[in-house]
Protein backbone atom coordinates (compact mmCIF):
# COMPACT_ATOMS: atom_id res chain seq x y z
CA UNK A 1 0.00 0.00 0.00
CA UNK A 2 1.33 3.45 -0.95
CA UNK A 3 2.28 5.70 1.96
CA UNK A 4 -0.21 8.58 2.16
CA UNK A 5 1.15 12.11 2.52
CA UNK A 6 0.00 14.75 5.05
CA UNK A 7 -1.74 16.76 2.33
CA UNK A 8 -3.88 13.73 1.49
CA UNK A 9 -5.04 12.79 4.97
CA UNK A 10 -4.93 15.75 7.36
CA UNK A 11 -7.45 18.16 5.87
CA UNK A 12 -10.56 16.02 5.30
CA UNK A 13 -10.73 16.94 1.61
CA UNK A 14 -10.37 20.69 2.27
CA UNK A 15 -7.74 22.84 0.58
CA UNK A 16 -4.63 23.24 2.71
CA UNK A 17 -4.09 26.66 4.30
CA UNK A 18 -1.99 28.94 2.13
CA UNK A 19 1.73 29.27 2.86
CA UNK A 20 3.68 32.27 1.57
CA UNK A 21 7.20 33.63 2.09
CA UNK A 22 7.25 35.36 5.51
CA UNK A 23 8.26 38.84 4.29
CA UNK A 24 6.42 41.15 1.91
CA UNK A 25 8.81 43.92 0.83
CA UNK A 26 7.38 47.11 -0.71
CA UNK A 27 9.15 49.12 -3.41
CA UNK A 28 7.66 52.19 -5.07
CA UNK A 29 10.36 53.86 -7.19
CA UNK A 30 12.33 52.44 -10.11
CA UNK A 31 15.55 52.61 -8.08
CA UNK A 32 14.06 50.71 -5.15
CA UNK A 33 12.43 48.16 -7.44
CA UNK A 34 15.78 47.33 -9.02
CA UNK A 35 17.49 47.19 -5.64
CA UNK A 36 14.81 44.86 -4.26
CA UNK A 37 15.01 42.50 -7.23
CA UNK A 38 18.80 42.36 -6.91
CA UNK A 39 18.48 41.52 -3.22
CA UNK A 40 15.93 38.80 -3.97
CA UNK A 41 18.32 37.32 -6.51
CA UNK A 42 20.98 37.25 -3.79
CA UNK A 43 18.88 35.90 -0.90
CA UNK A 44 16.52 33.71 -2.90
CA UNK A 45 12.69 33.63 -2.79
CA UNK A 46 12.57 33.99 1.01
CA UNK A 47 10.64 37.24 0.57
CA UNK A 48 8.11 38.62 -1.87
CA UNK A 49 8.41 42.00 -3.57
CA UNK A 50 5.35 44.22 -3.93
CA UNK A 51 5.81 46.87 -6.61
CA UNK A 52 3.69 49.81 -5.51
CA UNK A 53 1.33 51.65 -7.84
CA UNK A 54 -0.64 53.29 -5.01
CA UNK A 55 1.96 55.33 -3.12
CA UNK A 56 4.66 55.00 -5.78
CA UNK A 57 2.86 56.78 -8.64
CA UNK A 58 2.93 60.55 -9.05
CA UNK A 59 -0.47 62.18 -9.53
CA UNK A 60 -1.15 62.41 -13.25
CA UNK A 61 1.43 59.75 -14.10
CA UNK A 62 -0.45 56.69 -12.87
CA UNK A 63 -0.49 54.93 -16.24
CA UNK A 64 3.22 55.49 -16.83
CA UNK A 65 4.01 54.10 -13.39
CA UNK A 66 1.87 51.02 -14.03
CA UNK A 67 3.80 50.45 -17.26
CA UNK A 68 7.06 50.73 -15.31
CA UNK A 69 5.83 48.18 -12.79
CA UNK A 70 4.75 45.84 -15.59
CA UNK A 71 8.20 46.01 -17.15
CA UNK A 72 9.74 44.37 -14.09
CA UNK A 73 7.23 41.51 -13.75
CA UNK A 74 8.45 38.42 -15.55
CA UNK A 75 11.61 40.12 -16.73
CA UNK A 76 15.16 38.84 -16.36
CA UNK A 77 15.42 40.28 -12.85
CA UNK A 78 12.23 38.48 -11.73
CA UNK A 79 13.96 35.14 -11.22
CA UNK A 80 11.54 33.38 -8.89
CA UNK A 81 8.07 34.55 -9.87
CA UNK A 82 7.52 36.10 -6.44
CA UNK A 83 6.83 39.67 -7.51
CA UNK A 84 3.38 41.15 -6.87
CA UNK A 85 1.85 44.59 -7.23
CA UNK A 86 -0.26 46.96 -5.16
CA UNK A 87 -2.78 48.91 -7.24
CA UNK A 88 -4.80 52.02 -6.38
CA UNK A 89 -7.80 51.74 -4.08
CA UNK A 90 -11.45 51.32 -5.07
CA UNK A 91 -12.25 55.04 -4.77
CA UNK A 92 -9.43 55.98 -7.16
CA UNK A 93 -10.38 55.89 -10.85
CA UNK A 94 -6.93 54.51 -11.78
CA UNK A 95 -7.33 51.07 -10.19
CA UNK A 96 -8.93 49.41 -13.21
CA UNK A 97 -6.30 50.86 -15.53
CA UNK A 98 -3.58 49.58 -13.18
CA UNK A 99 -4.93 46.05 -13.57
CA UNK A 100 -5.36 46.27 -17.36
CA UNK A 101 -1.93 47.79 -17.99
CA UNK A 102 -0.06 45.35 -15.75
CA UNK A 103 -1.78 42.23 -17.08
CA UNK A 104 -1.38 43.31 -20.71
CA UNK A 105 2.23 44.50 -20.54
CA UNK A 106 3.93 42.23 -17.99
CA UNK A 107 5.78 39.24 -19.44
CA UNK A 108 3.89 37.00 -17.03
CA UNK A 109 1.22 37.38 -14.39
CA UNK A 110 2.18 38.94 -11.05
CA UNK A 111 2.39 36.58 -8.09
CA UNK A 112 -0.53 38.48 -6.51
CA UNK A 113 -2.36 41.80 -6.64
CA UNK A 114 -2.77 43.77 -3.41
CA UNK A 115 -5.99 45.76 -3.04
CA UNK A 116 -5.63 48.67 -0.59
CA UNK A 117 -8.09 50.55 1.63
CA UNK A 118 -10.86 47.99 1.33
CA UNK A 119 -14.01 49.45 2.89
CA UNK A 120 -16.51 46.63 2.44
CA UNK A 121 -17.04 43.14 1.11
CA UNK A 122 -18.81 44.72 -1.86
CA UNK A 123 -15.71 46.76 -2.81
CA UNK A 124 -13.41 43.76 -2.43
CA UNK A 125 -15.68 41.40 -4.36
CA UNK A 126 -15.95 43.84 -7.28
CA UNK A 127 -12.18 44.32 -7.42
CA UNK A 128 -11.46 40.59 -7.18
CA UNK A 129 -14.01 39.90 -9.92
CA UNK A 130 -12.43 42.56 -12.15
CA UNK A 131 -8.97 41.04 -11.65
CA UNK A 132 -10.36 37.64 -12.62
CA UNK A 133 -12.18 38.98 -15.70
CA UNK A 134 -9.09 40.90 -16.80
CA UNK A 135 -6.97 37.80 -16.28
CA UNK A 136 -9.25 35.80 -18.58
CA UNK A 137 -9.34 38.60 -21.15
CA UNK A 138 -5.53 38.73 -21.17
CA UNK A 139 -5.34 34.97 -21.76
CA UNK A 140 -3.56 34.27 -18.48
CA UNK A 141 -4.10 30.64 -17.60
CA UNK A 142 -4.05 30.57 -13.79
CA UNK A 143 -6.05 32.76 -11.39
CA UNK A 144 -4.13 35.62 -9.78
CA UNK A 145 -4.47 35.68 -5.97
CA UNK A 146 -5.60 38.93 -4.35
CA UNK A 147 -4.29 40.30 -1.05
CA UNK A 148 -6.56 42.70 0.85
CA UNK A 149 -5.34 45.58 3.00
CA UNK A 150 -7.41 45.92 6.16
CA UNK A 151 -6.99 49.53 7.25
CA UNK A 152 -10.52 50.96 7.53
CA UNK A 153 -13.35 50.57 10.02
CA UNK A 154 -15.55 49.00 7.37
CA UNK A 155 -13.02 46.33 6.45
CA UNK A 156 -12.39 45.37 10.07
CA UNK A 157 -16.14 45.10 10.70
CA UNK A 158 -16.43 42.60 7.82
CA UNK A 159 -13.05 40.93 8.13
CA UNK A 160 -14.36 37.35 8.42
CA UNK A 161 -16.48 37.82 5.29
CA UNK A 162 -13.47 39.30 3.49
CA UNK A 163 -11.29 36.35 4.47
CA UNK A 164 -13.94 34.00 3.10
CA UNK A 165 -13.97 35.57 -0.39
CA UNK A 166 -12.83 33.22 -3.18
CA UNK A 167 -9.72 34.52 -4.89
CA UNK A 168 -8.36 36.11 -1.72
CA UNK A 169 -5.06 34.65 -0.51
CA UNK A 170 -3.99 36.99 2.31
CA UNK A 171 -5.15 39.84 4.53
CA UNK A 172 -2.66 42.53 5.55
CA UNK A 173 -3.06 44.99 8.42
CA UNK A 174 -2.50 48.65 7.50
CA UNK A 175 -1.58 50.04 10.93
CA UNK A 176 -0.86 53.65 10.00
CA UNK A 177 -4.12 54.27 8.14
CA UNK A 178 -6.08 52.36 10.79
CA UNK A 179 -4.74 54.56 13.60
CA UNK A 180 -5.26 57.73 11.53
CA UNK A 181 -8.88 56.71 10.87
CA UNK A 182 -9.58 57.23 14.58
CA UNK A 183 -8.99 60.98 14.22
CA UNK A 184 -6.69 61.36 17.21
CA UNK A 185 -8.58 59.03 19.53
CA UNK A 186 -5.65 56.60 19.31
CA UNK A 187 -2.29 58.30 20.10
CA UNK A 188 0.50 58.30 17.55
CA UNK A 189 2.53 56.04 19.84
CA UNK A 190 0.31 53.20 18.59
CA UNK A 191 1.90 53.57 15.15
CA UNK A 192 5.19 52.17 16.43
CA UNK A 193 6.55 49.79 19.04
CA UNK A 194 5.83 49.02 21.78
CA UNK A 195 2.56 50.98 21.59
CA UNK A 196 1.30 49.12 18.52
CA UNK A 197 1.12 45.93 20.59
CA UNK A 198 -0.36 47.55 23.70
CA UNK A 199 -3.26 49.78 22.62
CA UNK A 200 -6.53 47.83 23.04
CA UNK A 201 -8.11 48.95 19.75
CA UNK A 202 -5.00 48.11 17.76
CA UNK A 203 -4.59 44.76 19.53
CA UNK A 204 -8.22 43.96 18.75
CA UNK A 205 -7.71 44.74 15.05
CA UNK A 206 -4.59 42.58 14.82
CA UNK A 207 -6.30 39.66 16.54
CA UNK A 208 -9.49 39.90 14.47
CA UNK A 209 -7.52 39.85 11.22
CA UNK A 210 -5.38 36.90 12.27
CA UNK A 211 -8.40 34.95 13.52
CA UNK A 212 -10.34 35.57 10.29
CA UNK A 213 -7.40 34.39 8.19
CA UNK A 214 -6.89 31.20 10.14
CA UNK A 215 -10.62 30.46 10.07
CA UNK A 216 -10.56 30.50 6.26
CA UNK A 217 -7.08 29.19 5.43
CA UNK A 218 -5.69 32.59 4.37
CA UNK A 219 -2.34 34.20 5.24
CA UNK A 220 -2.33 36.95 7.91
CA UNK A 221 0.30 39.59 7.09
CA UNK A 222 1.43 41.92 9.87
CA UNK A 223 1.95 45.64 9.41
CA UNK A 224 5.28 47.32 8.83
CA UNK A 225 7.78 48.30 11.51
CA UNK A 226 8.69 51.97 11.13
CA UNK A 227 12.15 51.41 12.66
CA UNK A 228 14.84 51.50 9.96
CA UNK A 229 18.03 51.73 12.04
CA UNK A 230 17.78 49.36 14.99
CA UNK A 231 17.03 45.97 13.48
CA UNK A 232 16.59 44.41 16.93
CA UNK A 233 13.33 46.39 17.15
CA UNK A 234 12.20 44.96 13.81
CA UNK A 235 13.15 41.44 14.90
CA UNK A 236 11.20 41.87 18.14
CA UNK A 237 8.17 43.23 16.28
CA UNK A 238 8.21 40.20 13.98
CA UNK A 239 8.61 37.77 16.86
CA UNK A 240 5.68 39.32 18.74
CA UNK A 241 3.55 39.31 15.60
CA UNK A 242 4.21 35.60 15.19
CA UNK A 243 4.15 34.37 18.77
CA UNK A 244 1.48 36.61 20.34
CA UNK A 245 -0.82 37.46 17.45
CA UNK A 246 -0.66 34.47 15.10
CA UNK A 247 0.78 36.18 12.02
CA UNK A 248 2.85 34.22 9.51
CA UNK A 249 4.00 37.10 7.31
CA UNK A 250 5.05 40.75 7.73
CA UNK A 251 5.67 43.83 5.62
CA UNK A 252 9.07 45.38 5.03
CA UNK A 253 9.77 48.93 3.84
CA UNK A 254 13.57 48.89 4.09
CA UNK A 255 15.96 46.25 2.71
CA UNK A 256 17.66 45.86 6.11
CA UNK A 257 14.34 44.71 7.61
CA UNK A 258 14.03 41.65 5.38
CA UNK A 259 16.54 39.30 7.01
CA UNK A 260 15.38 39.84 10.63
CA UNK A 261 11.75 39.39 9.57
CA UNK A 262 12.48 36.14 7.74
CA UNK A 263 14.55 34.87 10.68
CA UNK A 264 11.78 35.65 13.17
CA UNK A 265 9.16 33.72 11.23
CA UNK A 266 11.37 30.80 10.22
CA UNK A 267 11.03 27.55 12.21
CA UNK A 268 14.10 26.64 14.25
CA UNK A 269 16.24 23.68 13.17
CA UNK A 270 15.16 21.65 16.20
CA UNK A 271 11.48 22.38 15.40
CA UNK A 272 11.98 21.13 11.85
CA UNK A 273 13.71 17.96 13.02
CA UNK A 274 11.00 17.25 15.60
CA UNK A 275 8.24 17.83 13.05
CA UNK A 276 9.90 15.47 10.58
CA UNK A 277 10.31 12.72 13.20
CA UNK A 278 6.70 12.95 14.35
CA UNK A 279 5.23 13.02 10.84
CA UNK A 280 7.32 10.13 9.57
CA UNK A 281 6.24 8.05 12.55
CA UNK A 282 2.62 9.03 11.88
CA UNK A 283 2.92 8.03 8.23
CA UNK A 284 4.37 4.66 9.25
CA UNK A 285 1.36 4.21 11.56
CA UNK A 286 -1.07 5.03 8.71
CA UNK A 287 -1.82 8.32 10.44
CA UNK A 288 -3.18 6.73 13.59
CA UNK A 289 -2.13 7.92 17.08
CA UNK A 290 1.58 7.69 17.90
CA UNK A 291 3.91 8.44 20.79
CA UNK A 292 7.07 10.53 20.62
CA UNK A 293 9.04 10.41 23.85
CA UNK A 294 6.47 10.94 26.58
CA UNK A 295 3.96 12.76 24.37
CA UNK A 296 1.01 11.30 22.49
CA UNK A 297 0.14 12.64 19.04
CA UNK A 298 -2.81 12.36 16.67
CA UNK A 299 -4.08 14.19 13.59
CA UNK A 300 -4.53 17.49 15.45
CA UNK A 301 -0.85 17.71 16.34
CA UNK A 302 0.14 16.22 12.99
CA UNK A 303 -1.47 19.24 11.28
CA UNK A 304 0.59 21.55 13.48
CA UNK A 305 3.88 19.83 12.67
CA UNK A 306 2.99 19.69 8.99
CA UNK A 307 2.60 23.48 9.05
CA UNK A 308 6.12 23.71 10.51
CA UNK A 309 7.58 21.71 7.62
CA UNK A 310 5.61 23.63 5.01
CA UNK A 311 6.81 26.98 6.38
CA UNK A 312 10.38 25.69 6.44
CA UNK A 313 10.18 24.49 2.86
CA UNK A 314 8.60 27.75 1.69
CA UNK A 315 11.76 29.69 2.58
CA UNK A 316 14.25 27.05 1.53
CA UNK A 317 15.27 25.78 4.95
CA UNK A 318 16.83 22.34 5.14
CA UNK A 319 14.25 19.63 5.63
CA UNK A 320 15.61 16.16 6.54
CA UNK A 321 16.01 14.10 3.39
CA UNK A 322 13.90 11.32 4.88
CA UNK A 323 10.97 13.75 5.18
CA UNK A 324 11.08 15.22 1.67
CA UNK A 325 8.73 12.59 0.29
CA UNK A 326 6.04 14.00 2.59
CA UNK A 327 5.71 16.89 0.11
CA UNK A 328 4.94 14.62 -2.85
CA UNK A 329 1.40 15.90 -3.32
CA UNK A 330 1.74 19.34 -1.72
CA UNK A 331 0.69 21.99 -4.22
CA UNK A 332 0.52 24.98 -1.86
CA UNK A 333 1.81 28.41 -3.03
CA UNK A 334 4.92 27.96 -0.92
CA UNK A 335 5.14 24.22 -1.42
CA UNK A 336 7.14 22.08 -3.77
Amino acid sequence: MRALTPAEVLFDGEVQPAVLPPCDHYAGSEKLMKKSLALQAQLGPVFDITLDCEDGAQIGREAAHAELVASFIGGEEDRFGRVGVRIHDFANPSWRDDVRIILRHARKAPAYITLPKIRSVFDAAEMVAFVEASRCEAGIQKPIPCHLLIETHGALAEVFELAALPGVEALSFGLMDFVSAHNGAIPDTAMRSPGQFDHPLVRRAKLEIAAACHAHGKVPSHNVSTEVRDMSVVANDAARARNEFGYTRMWSIHPDQIVPIVAAFAPRADEIELAADILLAAQAAQWGPTRHGDTLHDRASYRYYWSVLRRAQAIGQTVPESARALFASDESPGGS
